[in-house]
């Protein structure tokens, strides 16, 4: 676009801008003349996908803010009016980030102003909370304003339908196509009244619901250390361990209150380097059992265990780690139903459900996929999600999985045992399922781009010395997954492997999941096939790089 054609567009953008502090950030780039800028800015529009909406807080169409929310909202409002939902209910939730306030009250305005009705939760609350009152409260819709794990300054706009998942296709696209309708802020009515503002009554029966993943008299006697990484989840979480009677979580006090600039973390995301160093310094002061923590909207659960072999003492289970041993404790629960996981988790709940008889469904990547599998029981992947009631949430669930994983480390604990015994014994029973993954962060997406064409067009033939017998790609779909951006590889040799790439759907990250199969005879033989283990996937990881361009 000319200069003239950006500097109109900044100007009519700043006509309508509801917001005076992303008001004033335009009208100094406008005035400054930061050209660059506004060209980032204005390069086109914040794109609405499956993930919703996230990105980045600031002025202009490529940021998020007031006016790109309102525009969203204004969206899907027209969406379920065209699909008959006029006079629904659409229930509202938020998280404590910068904004999110705001924005959750525009979203209630909108809809109110739509026709259609509006609850607001009553205060930030953790993202399952929302999924929870959509069925609840038998809403039409529902939206989360959350970003949960990404960095400080961004925000985001998560939708869910009537039943409690979050949107797939083609329903994102339609919105989408309502919200590229709207010409003008002025066009979309917002009045300052007319929705609902929730009491507790919501939260006390999401509390009530808790208990239903734990056994009655079921050991209670794990102790914990808790992080809310900042965020939402310490209040819900502490209020459901003390209604199902474990020993009171020791806090990390200085992550406990949300705090949108996350002052302690570079990222809040328990998997990243440096996250869980202060619950690692709390847990050698007070020896708990296990380390829980929950990212910043409180949909995900991560766990440490003692490990008296590695620096500090205590190791991060990996998702899929979690994701096996909740299985394993589902299954000796007698759980029945389906069980199911995204196609980058581990291949090693297939085997759980084979050998106890229980169904077992892949997915596309993402829990609006894994909700809606029919019969579901249990759903996770591996980036520290889980689905442990399904009827009450039909999303992740930070909470629920952290009650479920201390239940386990309590029978385990009565029993003289611990979480690394039960893994121990997962691996010798269906063979060590060793996984990893290589995360590449970028400022520049054309490095994503050109990586995954490189893959496409030269597809490895090897990778750490085993060959690879399929290359799928998966934007072509299969007999049982629709079309995504991904390829998958199946490796055979001396050891079996698959690895997966593909580009974040929420984050500037190209990612490869990588998981290696290393058969184990008895326990004795654990130690080595762990070290083989770790020196395939460290060489597929370089391989891999390499072929990629990276």
């Amino acid at each position: 676009m000319t200069q003239d054609d950006l500097l109109t567009r900044a100007q009519a953008w700043l006509a309508e801008d509801p917001d005076s502090e992303t008001r004033e950030e335009l009208d100094e780039l406008i005035r400054t003349g930061a050209n660059g800028e506004l060209a980032a800015r204005f390069a086109g529009t914040l794109q609405f996908g499956t993930a919703g909406l996230r990105g980045e807080l600031g002025a202009g169409p490529m940021r998020m803010n007031r006016s790109v929310v309102i525009r969203a909202a204004a969206g899907l409002a027209a969406y379920l009016k065209a699909k008959g939902q006029d006079g629904g209910l659409v229930v509202i939730g938020y998280d404590a980030r910068y904004k999110s306030a705001d924005f959750a009250r525009d979203t209630a305005a909108v809809m109110t102003g739509a026709g259609l009705r509006a609850a607001l939760l009553p205060r930030p609350l953790p993202t399952p909370v929302l999924a929870y009152a959509i069925r609840h409260l038998g809403a039409v819709a529902g939206v989360e304003v959350t970003a949960s794990h990404n960095p400080p300054r961004d925000n985001g706009y998560k939708v869910y339908l009537g039943d409690g998942s979050q949107i797939v296709p083609p329903a994102d696209a339609e919105i989408a196509a309502e919200i590229d309708a709207i010409r003008s802020l002025h066009d979309v009515p917002r009045p300052e009244t007319g929705w609902e503002t929730l009491g507790d009554e919501v939260l006390d029966a999401y509390l009530e619901r808790t208990d239903a993943v734990l056994s009655p008299g079921s050991p209670r006697t794990a102790r914990t250390v808790y992080t809310a990484m900042h965020g939402v989840g310490k209040d819900v979480l502490t209020a459901a361990f003390a209604r199902a009677g474990f020993p009171p979580p020791a806090l990390v006090a200085a992550q406990a209150e949300p705090d949108p600039a996350f002052p302690t973390v570079a990222f809040p995301n328990p998997e990243e380097p440096g996250a869980m160093d202060l619950a690692f310094e709390a847990a050698r002061a007070v020896d708990p059992d296990l380390v829980i923590a929950n990212d910043p909207d409180a949909d995900r659960c991560a766990v440490a265990v003692p490990d008296p072999e590695v620096v500090g003492g205590w190791r991060m289970l990996r998702g899929d780690e979690v994701g096996a041993l909740l299985a394993a404790h589902l299954v000796h629960k007698g759980a029945t139903g389906v069980f199911a996981e995204s196609i980058v988790s581990s291949s090693l709940l297939g085997r759980i459900a084979e050998a106890a008889g229980v169904g077992y469904e892949e997915t596309l990547t993402g829990f609006k996929w894994i909700a809606r599998v029919d019969g579901l029981r249990y759903g996770y992947e591996e980036a520290l999600g889980y689905c442990v009631d399904p009827e009450g949430v039909r999303d992740k669930d930070g909470i629920t999985a952290a009650l479920l994983v201390t239940e386990l480390a309590s029978v385990l604990k009565e029993q003289g045992r611990t979480l690394t015994d039960l893994l121990d014994d997962l691996a010798v029973a269906h063979g060590l399922h060793a996984t990893d993954q290589l995360s590449v962060r970028v400022e520049d997406l054309s490095v994503i781009a050109n990586a995954m064409a490189a893959l496409r067009e030269r597809p490895p033939v090897t990778l750490a010395g085993l060959t690879v017998v399929s290359a799928e790609d998966l934007t072509k779909g299969t007999e049982s997954l629709p079309p995504t951006d991904g390829l998958r590889y199946h490796l055979e040799g001396a050891y079996k492997a698959r690895v997966i790439v593909r580009p974040s759907g929420t984050e500037p990250k190209l990612k490869c999941y990588l998981e290696v199969v290393v058969p184990v005879a008895a326990a004795v033989d654990l130690a080595p096939a762990r070290a083989t283990a770790h020196e395939l996937l460290v060489a597929i990881k370089r391989d891999l790089s390499a072929a990629a361009g990276l």
